[in-house]
Order: C-alpha cells, then structure tokens, then sequence
C-alpha cells in the first residue's frame, strides 16, 4: 500500500504547464486518501477556464498509478472552495516571488 507521502512526492512531479511550480505547492490538490491500493484525490485548478483543465488531472492519475501497490487511482476535478493564490504553499510563494502579496 502507497503511503500519503509518497503520493504527495508523486504529485509535486507535476506542474502546470504555464506556472513553475508544481499542482502541489499550488494548492491545487485538496484531499489526498489512501485505501489500501486505491488513491483517491480531490483537486482543483486555478480556474475553470484553465487551459491546461484536461490533461493535469491525467498527469496527476499518472504519476500516482506508477507507484508501488496501486492499483486504482480516482482524481476527482472540484470546484468548490474555489482555488485563490493563498493556497500556494510557502515554497511555490517564494518561487514566483509572492511571499509579501498573500
């Protein structure tokens, strides 16, 4: 069985194609559960016009089902809380240099 943490080191192998940092550091993933061989994961995007609306939630499927153990993976798109840049961690703030906006 895949733990939590190597799931979150799995998704921060992804980014947006248009930001430089990865959906996790984002704040884009909002749930993360592990039952047994099965991971499934809430997330979101920055927006619902996104461009990249149909294949991050592919990568993010992807990058989870190479690991050890799992056997399904289920990457469920919400909308709801609306993503916001004070979702992005300290270490995505830093990169795009945001730390005195949010």
């Amino acid at each position: 069985m895949p733990t939590r943490e190597e799931v979150i080191e799995a998704v921060k192998q992804v980014y947006d194609p248009e930001i430089p940092v990865n959906v996790y550091d984002l704040g884009l993933i909002y749930e993360i559960n592990v039952q047994g061989q099965k991971v499934v994961l809430k997330m979101t995007l920055t927006s619902q016009g996104c461009p990249s609306a149909r294949e991050l939630p592919d990568m993010v499927r992807t990058r989870i089902a190479v690991l050890p153990n799992v056997q399904d993976v289920d990457v469920q798109l919400v909308w709801d809380p609306a993503w916001n840049p004070s979702m992005i961690s300290p270490q995505g703030k830093q990169i795009l240099k945001l730390e005195d906006e949010y």
